[in-house]
């Protein structure tokens, strides 16, 4: 990965100025904000879609949309990342084998996509709704080591406590905890983010469990799956069609994974 020369350093947010009001009272202050940048995708020279997300960790980004979009088969369709960033956006230029370029030109995304959007821009249902082969057998999760993980995460988003307004996407080993950890504003970023960085580093994906503090909406299911994760656990809320699509694909799907609390959507044989 090559960062131009107006790359973002590793901070905790950006300080603006702030009247801030408690109680009949106002002072002026500091406050700490989440960087949130327009990022364009680019693949091998073209323009493919727009996000706003955070500026951090871009070329994990450009390896995990690329890989979880199924834009490319492996990693080996990526020749290399290269991220420019800039006071008021950013570029990642993705170099992909030239036999899978046409194919990827097909499902140009034509909207910009606001943060936290998982569909916008795709064109015909059959690029938004995508078959998912089925994953395979996954890790076995006992359930204080689920909880356990919930627990860890709260203190393993320095940005979200820097800044309240940011989505996480943990890798959970059984056994030894959380393992790597990205952040982002948008939470289908935040998830594309740790698969990028997962499948850079040669991480076995059917070895541990995805967390994310965000609802399990169908994209979210969809991502981790065609990843080779197959279990996805959140936070917050599922939609139907992300239990719908969990099941049919065998991914276990929990939600509302809270301190003593969660509930299983879909196979839940994986959770002991």
């Amino acid at each position: 990965m090559a960062a131009g020369p107006g790359a973002v350093p590793e901070s905790y947010g950006v300080e603006v100025a702030v009247d801030r009001w408690v109680q009949g009272q106002s002072s002026r202050a500091l406050d700490r904000v989440a960087e949130e940048l327009p990022v364009a995708l680019m693949y091998n020279g073209e323009p493919h879609v727009v996000m706003l997300a955070t500026p951090r960790n871009l070329d994990d980004l450009g390896y995990g949309f690329s890989l979880s979009e199924e834009l490319v088969a492996g990693m080996d369709e990526i020749r290399g990342v290269e991220v420019e960033v800039g006071p008021e956006s950013a570029e990642v230029r993705i170099a992909i084998a030239w036999d899978r370029f046409p194919q990827l030109l097909r499902r140009r995304r034509n909207l910009t996509g606001r943060t936290g959007c998982g569909l916008c821009g795709t064109e015909t249902l059959e690029q938004a709704v995508r078959a998912t082969p089925q994953v395979g057998p996954g890790p076995r999760v006992d359930v204080a080591q689920l909880h356990a993980a919930i627990e860890e995460l709260s203190t393993r988003q320095p940005l979200n406590a820097s800044t309240g307004s940011v989505h996480a996407a943990a890798w959970v080993v059984p056994g030894q905890g959380i393992a790597l950890v990205r952040e982002d504003v948008g939470r289908h970023n935040a998830l594309d983010k740790a698969i990028g960085a997962l499948k850079r580093a040669g991480t076995d994906l059917g070895a541990g469990f995805m967390l994310v503090t965000s609802r399990a909406s169908y994209e979210m299911v969809q991502k981790t799956a065609s990843s080779g994760i197959s279990f996805l656990a959140a936070l917050s809320a599922p939609t139907s069609f992300a239990v719908r699509h969990a099941e049919r694909c065998g991914l276990t799907l929990v939600a509302f994974a809270r301190r003593e609390r969660h509930v299983v959507y879909a196979h839940g044989r994986r959770l002991t």
